[in-house]
């Protein structure tokens, strides 16, 4: 559930707390706070946020400049996808970069009146939150922001009239203009900001790429390209078989749940030990989930925990778990009785059910004992590392989570136990 942002006086309030008031002129007078917030041709000669770090003050000058690069607002001999890159890889290296980049791409986006650039801001957006998150304090104005553009494509070239019609008004004896551009370039904002904005609550919980390697060209245009072309990670189960359905339509099962868990089993998962509980090199999982979404299955692969990692990841990133959320109470409810616990299953939607049965079928395999002697990983530990991939619970109450994380358990023990999942074999 979406909740709901903060309103624009709020956010006028933490503008006036948090800006960094920027001066001009000979007298050195305070830009005002719209001004601040508004799309600016020029550099900056201090960040827009408050900062004592002095790093964090000189970097944020030059970012700001690679910010208007990236929009074309500025000429340079990068292309944009290193421009990109430079970009996102200051930010994930110094957290303290993170807000100012939210705040800088806020501004460059508010009053523009070349429709590409605009657009191009709102893109360096969305390829920034697949890699960080803004701070918490932070957050709630970016998502009161990007709230703000879910529905304003209309608005925004009106907008983008007045604004020129005013500077044509003002300038119209000046040699040297902004090339106007008011006809979409691209895509409309709401889409951008539609995209932004699952991806801010995703990234809030997620906390955005992990590692040791920097972000790399590829992950970059991974990232852009998702804008239009949802990743096969962080989607619904129906998005992900309508995907696919050029390519397998023959299959009932999502291809990259069976394809992951296939290799896991070909790499002698079942016979590592901490299979699902050592995780896999944080890197490599990177790497492969980037192959994966461009449903490629690397030949190079010989660490079984590397899948393994991959496919929970799959699993706790769905945008609506395997089993549905309307279920949860009746999962947590029956987490002793095997008969009511493999009933719950039946009730399930129809593709919800097969994903959830091969999962179990999946699952049996390990908790078979010639398998368990190796693994050391028994049904109880297959459930407790599986349980919180597949069931969410929505209370914020610390009590009710660790009393319901057990029942969770107990719930999935129940299906690998009970549940009769002959009828997966050769199902794809």
């Amino acid at each position: 559930t979406l909740r709901k942002p903060i309103s624009q006086s709020s956010m006028a309030d933490w503008a006036s707390k948090n800006l960094n008031m920027h001066t001009q002129g000979i007298f050195r007078r305070r830009i005002s706070i719209s001004n601040m917030l508004s799309w600016n041709g020029g550099s900056i000669k201090k960040p827009m946020l408050i900062t004592s770090n002095r790093t964090i003050k000189k970097e944020a000058c030059e970012m700001f400049k690679l910010v208007q690069s990236y929009m074309g607002d500025r000429q340079t001999r990068m292309d944009r996808n290193h421009v990109a890159l430079v970009t996102v890889t200051k930010c994930w290296s110094m957290q303290g970069l993170r807000d100012e980049l939210y705040i800088q791409l806020i501004r460059q986006t508010t009053d523009n009146t070349c429709y590409r650039s605009l657009a191009w801001g709102w893109e360096l957006m969305a390829i920034s939150l697949a890699f960080f998150s803004p701070s918490p304090k932070f957050q709630s104005y970016l998502e009161g922001y990007i709230y703000r553009h879910l529905d304003s494509d209309e608005n925004i070239a009106q907008r983008i009239k007045e604004l020129v019609d005013l500077k044509n008004k003002k300038n119209s004896k000046s040699r040297k203009k902004r090339k106007q551009n008011t006809e979409d370039e691209g895509l409309p904002i709401s889409t951008y900001a539609k995209y932004c904005y699952r991806k801010l609550q995703k990234v809030a919980v997620t906390g955005g790429k992990k590692g040791l390697r920097k972000p790399t060209v590829e992950e970059i245009t991974h990232a852009r390209n998702a804008i239009v072309t949802p990743s096969l990670f962080g989607s619904s189960l129906e998005e992900i078989m309508l995907r696919q359905q050029d390519m397998y339509p023959g299959n009932k099962l999502p291809w990259v749940q069976t394809q992951l868990s296939q290799q896991v089993l070909a790499l002698g998962g079942e016979q590592t030990e901490g299979i699902f509980r050592i995780p896999g090199d944080i890197d490599e999982v990177n790497a492969l989930k980037l192959q994966v979404d461009q449903w490629r299955i690397p030949s190079g692969l010989s660490d079984p925990n590397i899948p393994a990692s991959l496919l929970k990841l799959w699993y706790r990133e769905l945008e609506e778990p395997v089993i549905p959320q309307q279920f949860y109470k009746e999962c947590i409810s029956n987490y002793e009785n095997p008969d009511a616990a493999v009933a719950v299953v039946q009730l399930l939607p129809e593709l919800n059910r097969l994903v959830l049965c091969y999962l179990i079928h999946f699952l049996q395999i390990f908790a078979q004992p010639s398998n368990v002697g190796r693994t050391k990983m028994d049904v109880n530990n297959l459930a407790m590392v599986m349980a919180p991939n597949c069931l969410r619970c929505q209370s914020d109450d610390p009590r009710v989570i660790f009393e319901n994380t057990r029942k969770e358990m107990s719930f999935l023990r129940m299906l690998i136990v009970h549940l009769d999942t002959s009828f997966i074999k050769g199902l794809v």
